[in-house]
């Protein structure tokens, strides 16, 4: 459905050029919910700008149904627009019309009848829970309903297409939670198709079928969520999915060891195991762990026994079970 071959975007300046995105090649299929993860400064609401061409690209084609857009002229173009939606991070309503107007919007300017716009518009806020909103405006109306506010107007020229560049970022976790499920609803129920342009793996979780990982405008890797997050292949896939160890605070004065989970069951008791095997108790010092897709992710520090012998049991018992440790900075396989 949407299709990248070479595509590079390059910004200039009196003094540099940057490369916000470099010989991309990527294929999103009909259907799909399709996540773009990364870090800040990826290039990844540059990518999703150049889907429906609000930037241009400086090399390469883009096609949309295998129509290759780039080679449009602007009257056609704006056709094809208009089969792309897009939800933004801060929303981007119009503050003097309230919610009814609001998703009106995007109707009067396609040239849609008054009566059917309203109709339209209507139905959508049904859809997104807000029929009892219409006549509010921004102001009046929380973060989340901002955004599905945003989301029934994106909808409102009945797209194939919803981008959704960082919809979630200004939102708390119980809120991100049902707008993803929205989300998921929409993809089920009028089979459009979701780009979600995301620094959170947590989001990729909840709501993407595929992943594609990139960094410093490059395409780092794709594939299904499933396959992505259980065998990483990329540093930045792998540092997404497993935190950095830095983020598990050393504040005990006796040794310490790091075990890093990579796809064990997340439902089989290791340190319970271990301290019946061992013959020890051992102290959590902090955890920052993940399942996926029943499968165990992350890390945990623990505080190691005083005792030489009982440390190398609890070593050996990890490395039987085939699970990742460090102690003093050196990671053991």
């Amino acid at each position: 459905m949407i299709r990248f071959e070479n595509v590079t975007k390059e910004f200039s300046s009196k003094n540099n050029k940057t490369l916000a995105v470099n010989n991309v090649n990527l294929e999103i299929e009909k259907g799909d919910i399709f996540g773009i993860i990364g870090f800040s400064g990826a290039g990844k609401s540059t990518l999703v700008r150049l889907i429906n061409l609000l930037e241009y690209p400086s090399k390469g084609d883009i096609y949309f149904d295998d129509v290759n857009l780039t080679k449009l002229k602007p009257g056609k173009l704006r056709k094809y627009r208009q089969k792309i939606g897009m939800i933004f991070q801060q929303f981007n309503l119009l503050s003097q019309r309230n919610v009814l107007g609001n998703i009106i919007f995007p109707l009067e300017i396609a040239g849609v009848k008054k009566a059917d716009a309203k109709k339209r518009a209507i139905e959508l806020l049904e859809l997104v829970g807000l029929l009892d909103k219409a006549k509010s405006y921004p102001a009046q109306l929380s973060g989340g309903q901002k955004q599905r506010v945003a989301i029934a107007r994106a909808l409102a020229t009945n797209p194939d297409v919803l981008l959704c560049d960082e919809a979630t970022s200004a939102l708390d976790p119980i809120t991100t939670k049902s707008i993803l499920e929205l989300l998921k609803e929409i993809n089920e129920k009028l089979g459009v198709t979701i780009v979600v342009i995301t620094h959170e793996m947590k989001v990729v979780e909840q709501i993407c079928d595929k992943v594609a990982v990139m960094s410093n405008g490059v395409i780092e890797e794709t594939g299904n969520v499933k396959d992505v997050f259980l065998n990483p292949k990329s540093e930045t896939a792998k540092k997404l999915i497993l935190p950095e160890s830095s983020s598990l605070k050393d504040n005990s004065k006796r040794p310490v060891l790091r075990i890093a989970f990579e796809g064990q069951s997340a439902f089989e008791p290791i340190i319970s195991s271990l301290t019946i095997e061992c013959n020890t108790m051992v102290n959590i010092l902090g955890a920052n762990t993940e399942n996926i897709s029943g499968k165990a992710f992350g890390q945990m520090l623990i505080e190691l026994p005083d005792d030489n012998n009982k440390t190398e049991q609890i070593k050996k018992y990890l490395t039987d079970k085939g699970i990742y440790f460090e102690e003093g900075g050196q990671r053991n396989e």
